[in-house]
This record gives structure tokens, C-alpha cells and sequence, in this order.
């Protein structure tokens, strides 16, 4: 089902089922179960966001002190059923914000452009559009070795820009090396 369904379903829960967290197989086998026992799918898909919560809180958050106000970020966001869970497990309004899950890659984009203008430093970025160039990959057989192993390569106008896959370094190393 979609996070959308996933959510609609989940804020219907008029009676969350208690679901084992702490584990994902044990969350699986828990959730089969209660559905086997008859619990309302939209009580264990809360009682799952529930889980997820509980779990965060006691793994990443513990010993953290989460005061307001709280700003909740990431592709995790777009599931109103987490952000409810969280919301009535901290007892707090939970913001979630506009373009949330990029929020942690605008973030570093700022921390290296402030690192870049701190320090003078030259950016090497070669633009968007470097999306749209044909680079050409190729592979071929090491035979360094008796492991001959498969490099993978990929190359720019016939500049070779970096090559993998060896079981050692050798490639990684020199990539500009002749096979």
C-alpha cells in the first residue's frame, strides 16, 4: 500500500494494537498474529507506528533531552501516522516542515559552502548538467593474479576517471594504469 493509504489507515485507529518493536522479525510475526487473532488492520498499522516510535526513542533518543519545539525531518515525515505516534509519545507538537525529506541534504549543502567560503577553498562542482554527460563504461579481466578478477571502469572522452572491483587495491590505486 502507499505511505498515503498507509497513513489514512493508520490515523483511523480507533484502538491501536500493542506491537513488538524492539525487533523487525518479531514485528512481522506480532503483527501476523494480532491480524490472525482479529485485530482492525488500522489498529496494528498504528500500533506499528507506535512500535517504530518507541523503538527511535529508546535507541537514538535515549538519554537525549527532545524538548520543544521539535522539528521532524526525512522521508519518515510523509507517514502522518509516525508523526502522530511521536507527537502523543513526547507529548509535544511535532512540525513537520515544507521539503522535509531534503532537509538534511540542504543542510550539508550549507555546511560545505560555509566550510568552502571559511577557508577559501575552489569549489570543483561541475554543475547540474553533468547528469547529462555520455560517460562510457567498460569492463575487463585483471590478470595481476590468479584471482582474475573483473574491473569495472568508467571513462570520460577516453580518460579513464576511475576503475574498480579488484579484490586488492591495484586498480583503486592507479586507475590510469594499462591493462
Amino acid at each position: 500500500m502507499s505511505i498515503e493509504e498507509f497513513s489514512r489507515r493508520a490515523l483511523d485507529s480507533d484502538k491501536p494494537t500493542r506491537i513488538a518493536g524492539r525487533c523487525t522479525v518479531f514485528a512481522e510475526s506480532d503483527m501476523v498474529h494480532k491480524q490472525q487473532m482479529g485485530h482492525q488492520t488500522e489498529d496494528i498499522l498504528y500500533g506499528l507506528c507506535q512500535a517504530l516510535v518507541r523503538n527511535y526513542l529508546n535507541n537514538v533518543g535515549l538519554g537525549k533531552d527532545i524538548q520543544p519545539p521539535i522539528v521532524f525531518q526525512g522521508g519518515v515525515a510523509f507517514n502522518l501516522g509516525i508523526v502522530r505516534a511521536l507527537q502523543e509519545e513526547l507529548n509535544a507538537e511535532i512540525i513537520v516542515p515544507p521539503h522535509h525529506e531534503v532537509m538534511g541534504a540542504i543542510g550539508a549543502a550549507l555546511l560545505v559552502h560555509e566550510e568552502m567560503v571559511n577557508n577559501n577553498h575552489e569549489s570543483r562542482f561541475n554543475g547540474f548538467r553533468v547528469s547529462e554527460v555520455n560517460y562510457h563504461t567498460s569492463s575487463f579481466e585483471c590478470k595481476s593474479c590468479p584471482n582474475l578478477c573483473e574491473i569495472a571502469q568508467l571513462s570520460l572522452s577516453g580518460e579513464v576517471l576511475a576503475r574498480w572491483g579488484g579484490r586488492c587495491d591495484l586498480w583503486e590505486r592507479n586507475p590510469t594504469q594499462k591493462f
